[in-house]
């Protein structure tokens, strides 16, 4: 006899011990005690009372000193029935966001087992809930993204589901849903974006405030990017054609909608004057740190500033002594047009100390302080020459640029050396001839800066500028435009470039918040100061430049008893003025914007004064005004500043130059008549010959000076309020006419 078959003996084993009966009674087991437990579980969690956000707490804002500067948080709803919403803007909640919420139990086991799953394991929250489950979620329990608290809202929803009827559900959810602008469902929803009770919205407008449940903060027009704008958009056309595919909305009647633009936003009673300002800057802070929007919304935080109570009224009374006493904005439109911003900011610990963000919260919601629409224009200067020191740039026939370099400052001259062909006019059309760099800093000579940044290169400019504190964007090309500031940046902005400066090349990032304390977690504020990003001798040789701007350049207006630097800015158009500058205890960026009632950017020409509102006039008083009322009437603090050289020596004039310079500039350059003889200074100067060839590539050598970098000014260099000579409408910053085929940047 043969041995028995072994093979087939144990496959018969592992199918006695695997068979199918087996198999499908183990599954049929599993099923029942999984749907035992969630029996139990549906016994155990018991429909709760409404949670905390149902009578949520004010968060509390409060000075440095430890004095309430607001209060905020108080819930902005109004309970509305169902029958007090169109039925087409019910529709379209349903449409947004659970299309079979009329057919369905109250949960979505697929949806809500995805979202579960994908919490557990790390990639993030995920949709998936249903209408119903929405607003158990928003009324009964936490915004917790956790499979506990989905599970939670699971079994909830399916008693919820049972003991209410449909429009009861959708009603609540409408009434509990975070819309944005503090605004807590439809009613008060419809108020802030449209004006209008709930019961006046048309379909369209539901449509969009149902868009905006998804993300309120991102999808508000007013303030959304462009990215924003498109998702939002693209959203409110996704609930409208699921209105139309439900056979809720005729396709005819959606042909013809257009997109509803909600009206700008206004802030809640008691936000008045610089509060609502500041408390959205410090919000909007606490985001960047990790705190939600829903979380901050929710309330219950006390928020501890940097704001500095006694800085805080000087801001606000040198723009109301020097600004805005002089404007009648109700009976004068073109004194309407001005907006101011300004930010203040210690350069040794970061901390914002004082914040304008204009006229007021409830009657200008923008910011002026931290809007980034308008150009820094000719304040961008001394970053050109940072990153020129930084670099160890030479000119192009091979001279180290500093400030004793000598340039060509004839206005509109070709830059040598770049693919890009660039030919801007300096202010005025002026032309100066050979300066030195300090020179042109104090006067803002276009030119002379233009050819620098293509001497360093304007991708080397544009990377010490980010370093520095300058945000990235689109309207900042690595281009020789950059030169003269056509990007964009807010006075917070500037007021840290300017601040990181001050500090020797130690990066200084301006912080609003000191910490936020709530009662289960506390939020620090935000490292303000960071690494060495230039070197010192970079920062020190900018800051020395602009000393001489404040000492006898354009910036005159902003000198006190106190030592300063600082840069005027005025750009294309006039459509902004700027002067930022620093003592070596404060830094502070003020700026002017035109602005008509429509939010169009408009001239600051024969505004606040007859003219162009330049940098060096009423930004520069305010500046000035400011900083002597903040430093108690002055300061004895001095620059300690480590720069190479000597310094610089002017060289004497072209005998016929195109057009001559007064003996000291202003900030508002003219003309003067051709031919007349140029002044001369008081200092011994050895100057060198004429030029006969261009001063860039064959400039003269430059001679040292052991005293001072500039004549001493005259006994009068402020020109009285009104003057200024024509204005061609092109500020400091501005391009002038276009050359070479290029339009005029902006």
């Amino acid at each position: 006899m043969g041995r028995p078959d072994t093979g087939k003996a144990k496959k018969s084993g592992i199918r006695r011990l695997f068979s199918w009966k087996k198999l499908l009674g183990t599954f049929i087991v599993c099923c029942l005690l999984g749907m035992g437990a969630l029996y139990v579980v549906y016994l155990m969690v018991p429909v709760p009372t409404a949670n905390a956000e149902a009578t949520m707490q004010s968060n509390i804002y409060k000075y440095a000193n430890g004095k309430i500067l607001g209060r905020t948080g108080e819930v902005n709803r109004e309970i509305v029935g169902l029958d007090k919403i169109p039925e087409q803007v019910q529709k379209a909640f349903v449409a947004a966001e659970n299309k079979s919420f009329y057919k369905d139990n109250g949960v979505d086991i697929k949806g809500t087992t995805r979202a579960a799953w994908s919490t557990v394991t790390g990639k993030g929250k995920q949709g998936g809930s249903t209408i119903t489950q929405q607003y158990v979620k928003n009324y009964y329990l936490s915004q917790d993204q956790t499979a506990t608290r989905k599970l939670k809202e699971m079994v909830i929803a399916l008693k919820v589901d049972q003991n209410m009827s449909k429009n009861e559900i959708l009603a609540g959810y409408m009434n509990t849903s975070y819309y944005g602008r503090s605004a807590y469902g439809v009613q008060a929803a419809a108020r802030s974006y449209y004006g209008v009770d709930a019961s006046r919205l048309t379909t369209a407008q539901g449509a969009y405030l149902a868009s905006l449940l998804q993300a309120p903060n991102q999808y508000d027009w007013t303030s959304a990017n462009a990215t924003g704008r498109k998702l939002v958009e693209e959203r409110w056309n996704y609930v409208l054609d699921n209105m139309v595919e439900e056979g809720w909305l005729p396709s005819s009647e959606r042909a013809g909608m257009k997109f509803p633009v909600p009206q700008k936003p206004k802030p809640l009673p008691g936000m008045e004057g610089q509060t609502g300002y500041i408390v959205e800057a410090a919000n909007q802070e606490l985001m960047r740190q990790g705190v939600s929007e829903e979380d901050i919304k929710a309330g219950g935080w006390t928020i501890t500033l940097n704001i500095d109570e006694k800085k805080q009224k000087d801001l606000v009374k040198a723009v109301d002594e020097e600004l805005e006493s002089k404007l009648d904005r109700k009976g004068n439109e073109k004194h309407a047009v001005v907006q101011a911003g300004a930010t203040s900011v210690d350069p040794k610990t970061g901390a914002v100390v004082a914040m304008y963000g204009g006229i007021g919260a409830t009657e200008h919601w923008i910011s002026n302080a931290t809007r980034r629409d308008y150009q820094p224009a000719s304040t961008f200067k001394p970053l050109v020459l940072a990153s020129a020191v930084e670099n160890h740039a030479k000119t192009q026939d091979g001279r180290h640029i500093g400030l004793g370099t000598i340039y060509d400052g004839t206005s509109g001259r070709d830059v040598v050396g770049s693919d890009i062909p660039f030919s801007p006019e300096n202010e005025d059309d002026r032309s100066y001839g050979p300066v030195t760099v300090q020179r042109a800093t104090n006067s803002s000579i276009n030119s002379v800066y233009a050819q620098m940044i293509v001497d360093v290169g304007p991708a080397k400019v544009k990377k010490t500028a980010l370093a520095l504190g300058m945000k990235d964007g689109k309207d900042f090309p690595e281009a020789p435009a950059i030169s003269l500031g056509v990007m964009n940046a807010s006075t917070l902005d500037m007021a840290g470039v300017y601040a990181t400066l001050d500090n020797h090349g130690k990066r200084v990032t301006p912080t609003l918040v000191k910490s936020a304390q709530h009662k289960d977690r506390t939020v620090r504020g935000a490292d303000a100061i960071g690494d060495q990003v230039i070197t010192r001798e970079a920062a020190d040789t900018a800051t020395k430049a602009m000393t001489g701007v404040v000492r006898s350049g354009s910036g005159t207006r902003a000198a006190g008893d106190y030592a300063a630097a600082g840069k005027t800015g005025t750009s294309e158009n006039n459509r902004s003025a700027w002067f930022v500058g620093y003592t070596p205890e404060l830094v502070t960026a003020v700026g002017l914007f035109g602005e008509d009632a429509k939010g169009n950017q408009v001239t600051l020409t024969n505004t606040i004064n007859p003219g162009r509102a330049n940098g060096g006039r009423t930004p520069a008083k305010i500046w000035g005004d400011y900083t002597t009322r903040a430093l108690n009437g002055g300061s004895d603090a001095t620059f300690d500043l480590e720069t190479e050289g000597t310094d610089p020596v002017e060289p004497a004039p072209d005998p016929t130059p195109t057009t001559e310079a007064p003996e000291e500039p202003t900030d508002e350059p003219t003309t003067a008549t051709p031919g007349t003889t140029p002044p001369t200074t008081s200092d011994p100067v050895t100057t060198p010959p004429a030029p006969t060839t261009d001063p860039v590539t064959t400039p003269p050598e430059p001679t040292e000076e052991p005293t001072t970098d500039e004549p001493s000014p005259p006994p009068s260099i402020d020109p009285p309020d009104g003057g200024g000579g024509t204005d061609p409408g092109e500020g400091e910053g501005a391009t002038g006419k276009p050359r070479n085929g290029l339009p005029v940047p902006r």
